[in-house]
């Protein structure tokens, strides 16, 4: 219903009829073309419950969605409105424009159902309502509209309050109404309305009667809520990322050595083991893995290098990390071998709370002999580059640490001399973006720096020729790699 405020305006300030129709036909393919972008994505997410940026993308489609409808809802009731363009004669049908396809019953039924208006006489007592606004309040016209007074009995009584300020400062001080409030169906259903309307005034500047225009608008506060939920839950997942990561990096820096330069071992005696060591983080570096290198003087002369990788990212796996070099060392000092190690680490991930698999080589060192007794479970074995070129030591048997109960590891002896290169690494060195990608890529093109070590003067210019061939942005995982050198 219109305020009698605007009764005297012109035609010629009503929008012109084909601005309207532009208008709702845009409005229409905007409404079908989300309406597609919410099927695609709803047809390829299967995990919505629990991410939150998907949650968050959903919601803002919904948003998007009923901003939308009520768009086109009061671009309908505009065109309803229109004047004719010629106020002496009806335009024929053959005159008029072409309109859009008119939207399906159901849909601008439901539309227009959320707008009504109202008008409060206060010199005559007169109510009016139009159709729209009963069904809004769940009301049958038969029952009539409502008093001032008496709207209030439908009203949350949280909002009541709300409702009689905007009431009373609209009749008393005039000032224009803009608020919501929430009522009760006679169906029990809770709904949200929002209120706009104006004081219209007679002759004296006395309130003669007050007219709004109410709107459902239940399910865009909804949308907006599930928007603000979906963003304050994202937000956690973002800061609990961030915690997670932080606490990873720092566990993986107290636990792997950090070397500037090359370590000699024995320490205090002829060099027999010049090496270097290097975590080489993921080209995102957000995906801290459970990569490792060690080496350790061991009390009987012996040094014991090994590298391993944990499956998983983030604390889990750094923890996890920790936990097995921890119980390698331990073990290594007791004079364990190789391969009754790798059995011990088998049988520690096979019964720890949160299982896991990994992959590692483990090697023992003797300085007097230049022996190289080693084992492995999974992983790529050692490359051994001499004379200027590179081969990889024939692997014993071994499986993947924690694949299954009781498993065995058998070790390998291999005679070093004086001058050769060892390389042991994880198997994160290349990228993985093909399906079918081929597990010995790393270990082929190490293989292939064969000329360049062979000029490098110490291990820690090997690694710094391993992080100049692999420290590309582009890997997705992280890796580990360690050189030792063999002493004269």
């Amino acid at each position: 219903m219109p305020s009698p405020l605007f009764a005297d305006h012109s035609a010629d300030r009503s929008p012109e009829r084909d601005t309207v129709e532009a208008l709702i036909t845009q409005a229409r393919r905007l409404r079908g073309g989300l309406d597609a972008v919410r099927r695609e994505s709803a047809a390829v997410d299967t995990g919505l419950a629990t991410d939150p940026q998907l949650r968050w993308q959903r919601a803002l489609c919904d948003l998007a969605v009923h901003h939308l409808d009520d768009l086109g809802g009061h671009l309908d009731q505009l065109r309803e409105g229109l004047p004719a363009e010629d106020e002496t004669e009806q335009p024929q049908a053959a005159d008029m424009p072409a309109a859009p396809p008119e939207p399906a019953p159901h849909e601008r039924g439901s539309l227009l159902r959320r707008v009504g208006s109202a008008e409060w006489n206060l010199l005559t007592d007169e109510v009016s309502w139009s159709d729209e606004l009963f069904t809004l309040f769940g009301r049958r016209p038969s029952d009539g509209p409502l008093t001032l007074d008496e709207l209030p009995s439908l009203v949350l009584a949280e909002d009541q309050e709300g409702l009689a300020a905007m009431v009373t400062d609209c009749l008393v001080d005039g000032k224009p109404i803009d608020g919501e409030f929430r009522i009760v169906r006679p169906d029990a259903s809770l709904r949200t309305v929002h209120m706009v309307g104006e004081p219209v005034l007679d002759a004296d500047g006395s309130t003669a009667c007050m007219w709004a225009v109410l709107r459902d608008v239940s399910e865009l506060r909804r949308s907006q809520a599930a928007v603000r939920e979906s963003v304050d839950s994202l937000q956690r997942e973002r800061q609990i990322a961030q915690t997670e990561h932080r606490m990873a990096v720092e566990l993986q820096e107290s636990v792997l050595p950090q070397w500037r330069d090359s370590l000699r071992f024995p320490q205090g005696g002829p060099v027999a083991l010049d090496f270097a060591g290097r975590y080489l983080p993921s080209g995102t570096r957000a995906l801290i893995g459970g990569d490792w290198y060690d080496a350790l003087q061991l009390p009987d002369g012996t040094t014991l290098l090994s590298v391993g990788d944990l499956t998983g990212h983030g604390v889990t796996a750094t923890s996890g990390m920790a936990m097995v070099l921890g119980a390698l060392r331990g073990m290594a000092v007791t004079g364990q071998q190789p391969g009754p190690l790798m059995g011990f680490l088998n049988q520690l991930l096979d019964s720890t709370a949160q299982p896991a698999l990994g992959s590692a080589v483990c090697c023992r060192f003797d300085p007097r002999t230049r022996q190289l007794t080693w084992a492995q479970a999974g992983h790529p074995a050692p490359l051994l580059f001499r004379g200027g070129t590179g081969r990889a030591l024939d692997p014993p048997e071994g499986v993947l640490l924690g694949a299954t109960t009781g498993a065995s590891y058998a070790q390998r002896t291999e005679q070093l001399e004086p001058g050769d290169l060892l390389v042991l690494h994880t198997d994160g060195l290349v990228p993985r973006r093909q399906p079918a990608v081929d597990t010995h890529e790393g270990s082929e093109r190490l293989l292939a720096l064969a000329p360049r070590f062979a000029a490098a003067r110490s291990a820690q210019d090997s690694v710094r020729i391993v992080v100049e061939e692999f420290g590309s942005t582009e890997r997705e995982d992280d890796a580990c790699v360690l050189i030792a050198r063999i002493g004269d």
